[in-house]
C-alpha cells in the first residue's frame, strides 16, 4: 500500500472513530414521575436550535439505571432519570461495566400521591391502613402470627374506611415510586409491628425477607399498570372504586379529573410536600454518564438548563407541570454539584 493509501485509510478510520465515538442527540431513560419534567426541559433545549431535541424515554427508575449502567459507549443513555436515590449496589454495577464517574442532581420534591376519581367522595387513609391492603401477608386477629392478606374490601380493615372494593392501580417493580410506597408506606408501618420483627430476630437468615417487609399482594388488588402514569389516570376515570399511586405533578395535571387522598390526616399539596409534612414526600434526581459529557457536546448544556432558576426556580417553567422546589440554599447546591459535574460516591447515596 502507498503512503498516500495509508494516509487515506488512516484519515477515513479517523472520521468512523469520531462518528462512532460521538452524538449531538442526548438518549435520557428512566422514571416515569420524572419524564414530564426531564421533557419539558428536552423540549426548551430543542427549541434553542443548536441542538436536536433529547429522546426521552419512561422506563422507571431501576429499568433506566439498568440501562444507564450497561455500559461506558456512546450506544449507551446519558442520562438516568430517578424518583428515588440511586442504589449503592446499582453504583456497582455501574462500575463494574466501566461507569466510574458518575453525577447526581437534585431537582426537587414530589409527594406519592394516591388518588381516585374526582366524582367520588374522598377520605382520608393511613398508611398502616395502606400497608396492610396492600400486603402479601398481614397479621392475624389476635396479633401473634402472619396469616395472608384476606381482606377484600376497604372496610374490612377499618369500619371508618368506605365499602369499597379494593382495587389499586400502581407501578411495577422497576419503578421509583413502587421502591418510595414500599419504604415509605410498607417498610415504615411493619417495622413498628413485632409480628414481623420477631420472625427475623428468631431465624435472621431463614426471614430475611420479614426485616422489612415489603412484599405486595398478587392476588389482583394490586394491578400493576406499567411505566404509563397518565394510563393510570386514565383508569381511575373508568373504575371510580380504584385508587391509583403516582407522582403528585400527575395528580396536578389532572385536578379536573382526579383528586387525593389524605395520608395520615395531610393533603398531597404543595406546601405539604416542600415542608414534609405530607408523609409520602421524596426527592427526584436524575444521574449523568460524566464520560459522555466531551462525546455528547449538548450534554452540559443540558444539565445547566435543567438546573437553572428557569427551569427549577421558584417559578420556573417546571413548577407549572408540578415540580416542588428545594429551598433557596439547596437548590443552589444542588446546580454547584451537578454543574462542576462532582462524581458521586458510595457514602454520598447512604
Amino acid at each position: 500500500m502507498t503512503f498516500k493509501k495509508i494516509s487515506m485509510a488512516l484519515v477515513a478510520s479517523a472520521l468512523l472513530a469520531t462518528t462512532l465515538s460521538a452524538r449531538d442527540q442526548i438518549k435520557i431513560v428512566g422514571s416515569s414521575t420524572v419524564y414530564p419534567f426531564a421533557s419539558a426541559v428536552a423540549e426548551e433545549l430543542g427549541k434553542a436550535g443548536k441542538y436536536p431535541t433529547p429522546v426521552v424515554e419512561s422506563t422507571g427508575t431501576g429499568g433506566g439505571i439498568k440501562l444507564f449502567c450497561a455500559g461506558a459507549g456512546v450506544d449507551t443513555p446519558d442520562i438516568a432519570n430517578a424518583s428515588r436515590k440511586m442504589k449503592e449496589k446499582e453504583l456497582q454495577t455501574c462500575s463494574d461495566n466501566g461507569v466510574t464517574a458518575i453525577t447526581e442532581a437534585t431537582i426537587g420534591f414530589d409527594g406519592i400521591a394516591f388518588a381516585q376519581d374526582a366524582k367520588v367522595a374522598g377520605f382520608n387513609i393511613t398508611r398502616a391502613q395502606l400497608a396492610l391492603a396492600l400486603a402479601e401477608e398481614v397479621p392475624s386477629k389476635d396479633g401473634k402470627s402472619l396469616i395472608k392478606n384476606p381482606y377484600k374490601k376497604w372496610s374490612d380493615i377499618d369500619a371508618s374506611l368506605p365499602n369499597r372494593e379494593i382495587v389499586v392501580y400502581g407501578p411495577p417493580k422497576s419503578s421509583g415510586t413502587r421502591d418510595s410506597f414500599e419504604e415509605l408506606v410498607m417498610q415504615h408501618t411493619f417495622e413498628k409491628m413485632a409480628v414481623y420483627t420477631d420472625l427475623f430476630k428468631a431465624d435472621e437468615k431463614a426471614n430475611k425477607k420479614y426485616e422489612k417487609y415489603s412484599v405486595v399482594r398478587t392476588d389482583g388488588a394490586y394491578v400493576e399498570a406499567g411505566e404509563n402514569d397518565n394510563l393510570i389516570v386514565q383508569k381511575l376515570t373508568k373504575n371510580q372504586a380504584a385508587i391509583g399511586i403516582f407522582g403528585y405533578s400527575y395528580l396536578e395535571e389532572n385536578k379536573d379529573k382526579i383528586i387525593g387522598l389524605n395520608i395520615d390526616g395531610v393533603a398531597p399539596t404543595e406546601e405539604n410536600i416542600s415542608s414534609s409534612k405530607y408523609p409520602v414526600s421524596r426527592s427526584l434526581f436524575f444521574y449523568v454518564k460524566n464520560s459522555h459529557v466531551d462525546q455528547v457536546p449538548a450534554l452540559k448544556e443540558y444539565v445547566n438548563l435543567f438546573m437553572s432558576e428557569k427551569m427549577i426556580g421558584k417559578n420556573g417553567i417546571l413548577k407549572d407541570i408540578g415540580l416542588i422546589s428545594l429551598t433557596d440554599k439547596a437548590r443552589e447546591d444542588a446546580r454547584k454539584k451537578a454543574m462542576s459535574f462532582q462524581a458521586i460516591t458510595a457514602s454520598d447515596l447512604k
